[in-house]
């Protein structure tokens, strides 16, 4: 037979402290586990987020970085354009006068019939040699046929004296250039 022992309130209430300090005990210790395991997630979800965060800065920063290249590209192509484009009105400009200038004495020139020949039979040269043609046809203005012939002749034949080729060149008198060209 057993006896049964009945334990005095003394001795209840201290079994109940030690009951009650070995459950503290497991609960500070099973909150410390916890505690750990929210800290370990804690730092891997804040490295996680750092890096999505740096990524994404990055990114925009590159975005922004091609925009202003691409922008300073772009204002480098439009200010050489304009440099460009007032190159070529200056150039157009000189241009223009020095056509303005070489009209005015185109005119002066036919005043000296000699000289005016002479040039007459350079450019008629300086056409045989281009076309390079047996049989050409001239177009002038009426009031210069007689000094385009004579020029016509002088150049065909200097034309067959440096190429040995024979060249015959006649007035278009059917089109002829008008007055004041």
């Amino acid at each position: 037979m057993s006896q049964i022992h009945s334990l005095s309130d003394d001795q209840v209430g201290q079994e109940l402290r030690k009951m009650t300090a070995f459950i503290k005990q497991e609960a500070a210790e099973k909150a410390r586990e916890i505690e750990i395991k929210a800290d370990e997630e804690f730092a891997i979800e804040k490295s996680k987020l750092v890096r999505q965060e740096t990524d994404a800065i990055d990114a925009a920063y590159e975005k922004k970085f091609k925009q202003a290249a691409m922008s300073q590209q772009t204002t480098r192509s439009t200010v050489a354009n304009k440099t460009r484009l007032r190159v070529l009105g200056a150039r157009q400009a000189l241009l223009d006068d020095i056509f303005a200038a070489a009209e005015k004495q185109l005119g002066d020139a036919t005043k000296d019939a000699g000289r005016y020949q002479e040039i007459l039979k350079g450019l008629l040269l300086e056409g045989f040699y281009a076309m390079d043609e047996p049989r050409l046809q001239v177009r002038a203005r009426k009031a210069d046929y007689e000094v385009v012939r004579k020029a016509i002749d002088d150049a065909a034949s200097e034309y067959k004296e440096k190429t040995g080729k024979e060249v015959e060149a006649t007035i278009d008198e059917e089109n002829d250039v008008p007055e004041g060209r």
